[in-house]
């Protein structure tokens, strides 16, 4: 897995943009990793309505709990499927909209500095073996692309929005990611 330096995009991987974006403010370096998890239905696996939301083509009507998501404007850099396939929607060098309000290290605004990475899953689901292996080939190609991200900085939502969110939640293997990591 490789970040090309000049489209700030995982080569080789499916891209579907995402007009939830923006530019980060000028001169920000990306210092900060938050991973998240995310499933539509809420603890149900597979489908196209991750990709869906991202891209905001989410029909409410397919299920109750759309209704009450169809307005939000949400994306993040990657999303890391049960099976390790990786889908990515924003560039790198882009501010992608995945922590809402948040604070590391004494920082506001997350987004601003920060890359976000889904993993299908839910918060009292184990995830996947290949998850992990991905996300930590993943984590290592940014921090070569990157040389501002360190190993340190690789947290959860939930350490940067501690009032508002769980995730990637207690099942999450912080250990085995670690492990794992170059």
């Amino acid at each position: 897995m490789r970040v090309d330096p000049a489209s700030h995009l995982v080569v080789g991987v499916r891209y579907v943009p995402s007009p939830n974006f923006d530019d980060r403010p000028a001169g920000t370096s990306l210092s900060l990793v938050v991973v998240h998890n995310i499933s539509l239905p809420p603890n149900e696996f597979g489908g196209p309505y991750i990709e869906q939301l991202f891209t905001n083509q989410l029909d409410p009507s397919v299920h109750p709990y759309f209704e009450k998501i169809k307005d939000q404007k949400l994306s993040a850099h990657i999303l890391i499927r049960r099976d390790g396939t990786v889908v990515q929607f924003v560039p790198f060098n882009k501010r992608a909209w995945h922590a809402g309000k948040s604070k590391y290290k004494g920082r506001e605004n997350c987004n601003d500095f920060a890359i976000g990475l889904e993993l299908e899953g839910a918060d009292e689901t184990p995830y996947e073996n290949v998850q992990y292996s991905v996300l930590a080939t993943l984590i290592d190609s940014l921090r070569v692309a990157y040389p501002s991200l360190s190993k340190e900085d690789i947290v959860g939502h939930s350490d940067v929005a501690p009032d508002r969110k769980t995730d990637p939640g207690l099942t999450f293997e912080w250990g085995n990611l670690r492990e794992q990591l170059a």
